[in-house]
Formats: structure tokens, C-alpha cells, sequence
């Protein structure tokens, strides 16, 4: 090892052995700490920067394309509960590739149209349709599983057959299946969408024809009705929360916030009727759009009527009636006039109101100087009462109690001023850590430089002090000679004088530094057992 190496490990030895306990600790503790640091920035700096491999699979396809991964040796994370492969940003693409050429992701959810590409010259009609409506419940179920909010979704298809024979054609249905994500439920605008996405899908299908159902079991739409919109109850609670509201932003604006009360009761009419009528009107002055006259008339000579009684075989008596002369007259008119048809279907959706209740209290000392009855004529047009459907409406003026209003602006105050010393509290306790934090650091770093400095004029070998000539230690470094000061010239320097100079130089550094350290030496060297 070389000399300068081993010189500076001696003296970091030599500062380290002069620490005190504490300071050995903290040094310790810093030499721990920056060693960590230097570990995790390493890890961080020599970790890949990673890129989305694929998002949105399904669990089959995230396994295969893992299992592809481990076993070409490519480092991978996954997120989103495991639906997106992440990878490093330089293997992203050429793993893509190698994965297409592998046939992943397969999408087990439905292959869509690609099915077809698989039929053979010699498929059946059945096998074609049946393999076309495959086709088309896959491309549903894949767009349909790309919704925001969608984990999976499975999409069944019922297409009738196309027949001369048939009069009346049977419309398509269809019902979907949809996987949310945890935590997640679709809305109502959700759920429409996905209704008219898939019926525009298929020719000749409406929206009413479209079943939708989650995993839990709710049915969100159903065939017949379409959207259901939740239960009774739920449009019920849905409306009059929406009176309500309204009607309470409008007294808010009159008697001011928290002077009012709104209670709405609603009855809807949960039942759904369609209603089908035809009206047909004549234009007058429009001539028959088809007339026909038929006339039958007939002419001709009949045979007389025989009187008496029959003779011998049956032979008539002679002088009978004679025969006469018939007509016969029938005309027909058939007239086809143009008439115009209208035929109308109303469907009345569930959800009608039926009656309604409104009752308002407002705040006594608010309302002073309200007349009521504007206020109750205003609060009628605002929640849409009709009096003709047996609608009520009541608005009253009453003291109220705000001891609990005042309780709670207290409370909120309070917790609120909490909140603000508790945070000034948070700010001294860690401004107090990085003062305190700071200072040791300070202390150290002076205890530091003053070990440092101490150590370099410990140099000095003081061993060498008794092979000084003279009598005594002690004497001598009493008796030692000033140095004159330097003449202007030349002179002739005494290397023992220059020596001893130096020395006397340094041992008094050496005791203005350590004095009680020379003390002890001097008292050592002054004894007998020193001397010997």
C-alpha cells in the first residue's frame, strides 16, 4: 500500500479513536444514512423507466401475455388490479410484436369479426349465420367493455329468421352482461348509451329491444320498456328531492340561508300504457277516387200455370192458364271516395305525477315584512302545483329554534381554530426538529475541524523534547533565547538556533492549544521516575 495511503487511513484512525461516544454514534448514524442514500438513488437511477405493454385485459389474456414474458426473460410490473402490463420503454415495442406474432392478447371476451376469417369454402348456411352472430356479439361485447367503468362485458344475440312465409316478422333482441369495476356502478346516461349502442348495431332492433343487467344481478334495462331508471321509490325520492331543491335555492334568495324549510310529497304514477287511434276525415269537393255502376235487367216470356186436377197418367186437363210476359231491373253503384287516415300511438312513460304537496316554513323574524301571499303564489309557479289534480300548498311563518344552528357554528369554529393551532403546532414541531437537526450538524462539523487541526499539530514528536541539550526540560524551555529579529542583509543562519526555534514555535502552540495535555506531560517529565 503506498505511503500517502497509509498515512491518511493512520490519521483517520487517529481522528476516529479521539471521538466520544456520542460522537462515534453519530457518525456511525451518518455513515449509515449516507450509505442508504447512495443505495437508494443508485436503485432508482438504475431502474428502467417502465411503459404500458397493454391495458385493459382481461385475466386470461394478462396470465398468457406474463407467462410469455417470464418466459422470454423481460422484467415486468403490473397494475390496475392486474389489467396493465408495464415494461421497459426500450423492450415495449419489439415485445409487441413478439407477442402479436405469438397471438396475444387473444381476447378471450369475443374474437369479433375475425371469426370469420377461420370459415371454410364448406360451411353450412347454419354454421355461416350461426358464425356471423358470433362475429357480432363479439364486436358488441368488445366496444361495450370499452366504457369507462366497464371491467367485462358479454353480449347474446337473439336474430330471428328471415321468412317469406311469415306475415309479421319477429323484431331482434339482444341482452347484455356487464362486469363493472370495483367500487364503480354505471349511470342512467351509461346504461342509455350502451342500449343504443347496441341496437343501432343490429338492423331492424330499437332500444326498447335491448335487456341490460350488471353482475350483481339489477336489471337496468329491460325488453319492452327500456331504461328503467331504478325502482318507483327511487324516481319518487329522485323528484322530490328536485322540487325541494328548487324551491329552497328560492327562499334562500328571499329569507336567506338556513331561515327555511321545504318538505315535498309526490305520487307518481309508476305504470307505463301506449294508446293507438286512427282518425279518418273526408275532403270535401274531391271527386270519388274509383266509381263503378253494374245494371242487371232481364226480359222474357214465362209458362202458363196449370189449373185443375191431374187425369189418368198424369195428363193435364186442357184450357190452362196461359203463359205471360216478365221484366227484371237491378243496378249496382259502387263509389270509392279519398279519405284522409291518421294514425297515432302515444306512449305514456312511468314517472307521471299525480299529486303533489309542498309545505313551506320560513323563519318569523326573516320573513317580516314578506307578504305571504305573493311568497305562496310565487312558491306555487316555482314547484308546479296544479289545484285541478288536487295539489296542495301550505306556507306558514313560525319561530324557529336555533340553538342547535348555534351549537354547530360554535362547534365548527372551534374545530376549526383546532385545526389552525394544531397545524402552527405541526410547523413549530418540525421547525424545532430542523433547528435542532442543524445545530448538531454545526457542532459536529466545528468538533470536527478542531480534532482536524489538533491532530496535524500533534505531529510534534515530543519524545524528541529530552534529546535537547541542556540540563533540564523545564529549564530550558524557560531559559530559551529570544529570536532576534531578522536583519536587513545577508546573515548567516545557525541550523541548531533555526532548529530549536522552530520547536519552541510549535510547543507553544501546543500549549495554548492543550494546556492542561502539556501540563501533565511536564509534570511527568519533572517526577524522578519521569527523568530516569
Amino acid at each position: 500500500m503506498p505511503a500517502q495511503v497509509k498515512t491518511l487511513f493512520g490519521r483517520m484512525s487517529g481522528a476516529v479513536k479521539q471521538f466520544s461516544l456520542p460522537q462515534k454514534t453519530f457518525a456511525v448514524i451518518a455513515v449509515a444514512a449516507i450509505l442508504l442514500g447512495g443505495f437508494a438513488l443508485y436503485s432508482w437511477a438504475a431502474k428502467p423507466t417502465l411503459a404500458p405493454l397493454f391495458s385493459g385485459l382481461s385475466a386470461t389474456d394478462a396470465s398468457a401475455v406474463v407467462d410469455q414474458l417470464s418466459a422470454e426473460g423481460v422484467t415486468y410490473e403490473l397494475t390496475d388490479g392486474g389489467s396493465t402490463v408495464l415494461v421497459p420503454q426500450d423492450r415495449l415495442y419489439d415485445m409487441r410484436l413478439s407477442l402479436a406474432a405469438a397471438g396475444l392478447p387473444a381476447n378471450a371476451e369475443g374474437d369479433g369479426y375475425s371469426l370469420l376469417d377461420g370459415m371454410s369454402m364448406t360451411s353450412s348456411e347454419f354454421q355461416q349465420q350461426t358464425t356471423y352472430t358470433r362475429a357480432l356479439e363479439g364486436e358488441l361485447a368488445k366496444t361495450v367493455g370499452a366504457m369507462s367503468g366497464v371491467e367485462a362485458a358479454t353480449v347474446k344475440l337473439a336474430l330471428p329468421e328471415e321468412s317469406v312465409f311469415v306475415s309479421q316478422q319477429q323484431d331482434p333482441t339482444a341482452s347484455v352482461f356487464v362486469r363493472t369495476k370495483t367500487g364503480t356502478e354505471l349511470s342512467n346516461d351509461q346504461v342509455e348509451a350502451i342500449v343504443h349502442l347496441v341496437s343501432a348495431g343490429i338492423e331492424g332492433m330499437k332500444a326498447t329491444d335491448v335487456a341490460v343487467v350488471d353482475s350483481t344481478g339489477k336489471v337496468l334495462s329491460e325488453v319492452g320498456t327500456g331504461l328503467t331508471g331504478g325502482t318507483g321509490d327511487e324516481a319518487t325520492s329522485t323528484y322530490e328531492q328536485r322540487v325541494t331543491g328548487a324551491v329552497q335555492a328560492l327562499l334562500d334568495q328571499v329569507v336567506g340561508a338556513g331561515n327555511s324549510a321545504v318538505t315535498v310529497t309526490a305520487s307518481l304514477n309508476q305504470d307505463q300504457t301506449q294508446r293507438t287511434s286512427e282518425e279518418f276525415t273526408a275532403s270535401e269537393g274531391t271527386p270519388p277516387l274509383v266509381s263503378s255502376t253494374t245494371t242487371e235487367e232481364y226480359e222474357g216470356t214465362g209458362g202458363g200455370n196449370a189449373t185443375g186436377v191431374l187425369g189418368p197418367d198424369n195428363i193435364a186437363v186442357p184450357n190452362g192458364d196461359a203463359a205471360g210476359t216478365g221484366t227484371y231491373t237491378n243496378t249496382t253503384e259502387d263509389v270509392s271516395n279519398a279519405v284522409n287516415k291518421v294514425t297515432e300511438v302515444t306512449t305514456v312513460a312511468a314517472g307521471t305525477v299525480e299529486r303533489q304537496s309542498l309545505a313551506v316554513l320560513v323563519d318569523q323574524t326573516a320573513a317580516a315584512g314578506i307578504d305571504l301571499n305573493q311568497l305562496t303564489a310565487t312558491l306555487t309557479a316555482a314547484a308546479g302545483i296544479d289545484a285541478a289534480r288536487g295539489d296542495t300548498i301550505a306556507v306558514q311563518a313560525m319561530a324557529f329554534d336555533t340553538t342547535g344552528a348555534d351549537a354547530a357554528a360554535e362547534a365548527l369554529a372551534a374545530a376549526d381554530a383546532q385545526a389552525e393551532a394544531d397545524r402552527r403546532a405541526d410547523l413549530l414541531r418540525q421547525a424545532v426538529i430542523a433547528g435542532a437537526l442543524l445545530l448538531v450538524v454545526v457542532v459536529v462539523a466545528i468538533v470536527l475541524a478542531r480534532r482536524s487541526r489538533r491532530s496535524k499539530r500533534e505531529a510534534l514528536d515530543i519524545g524528541e523534547l529530552p534529546l535537547m541539550d541542556g540540563p533540564d526540560p523545564a529549564a530550558e524551555l524557560e531559559d530559551l533565547p529570544e529570536i532576534p529579529p531578522a536583519l536587513p542583509g545577508p546573515a548567516e543562519v545557525d541550523p541548531v538556533a533555526e532548529s530549536l526555534a522552530v520547536k519552541r514555535a510549535e510547543i507553544a502552540a501546543l500549549a495554548d492549544e492543550q494546556p492542561e495535555e502539556v501540563a501533565d506531560l511536564l509534570r511527568g517529565w519533572l517526577t524522578p521516575a519521569g527523568r530516569r
